[in-house]
């Protein structure tokens, strides 16, 4: 199973590298529920976010490192660098260049990504780019 679950987080980061939400299907359930306040549930609302990701970060690169999996789970840590070219969360392109990690989990049913958590500073991309944290958060 473990296995598995490696290649459908890799098929996810492939995604990202690819910018090709259309294999979306292929790896994220439809009914995926995402405990992140910028993303809704459903594939849909998970594919219009990568959308938007990638119209503000046309050259956002990830990375998968630490794959871990456990039963119906599995973790990562990702590492991502981007330029910011388009509007993100409101804040218009900078031309900046960004580099994050997160740390990712999801619950796999059926053999697709069902439920995901995700931890990363949003604070920190956010200086990066230029931009106050607190002013983003009130906007």
């Amino acid at each position: 199973m473990s296995k598995n679950h490696h290649a459908l987080v890799q098929h996810f980061v492939d995604m990202i590298n690819t910018h090709d939400v259309s294999t979306m299907p292929e790896h994220t359930a439809p009914g995926h529920i995402d405990h992140n306040p910028v993303v809704a549930d459903g594939i849909e609302a998970n594919q219009a976010f990568w959308v938007g990701v990638f119209a503000a970060f046309p050259d956002i690169r990830a990375v998968a490192h630490d794959i871990v999996a456990e039963g119906d789970r599995v973790a990562g840590r990702f590492e991502y660098t981007a330029t910011h070219q388009g509007t993100f969360l409101g804040v218009p392109a900078t031309g900046r260049t960004v580099s994050f990690q997160s740390i990712d989990i999801w619950r796999v049913e059926d053999g697709l990504l069902a439920e995901h958590w995700d931890q990363l500073d949003m604070g920190d991309i956010f200086r990066q780019l230029g931009v106050d944290p607190a002013a983003v958060a009130h906007a």
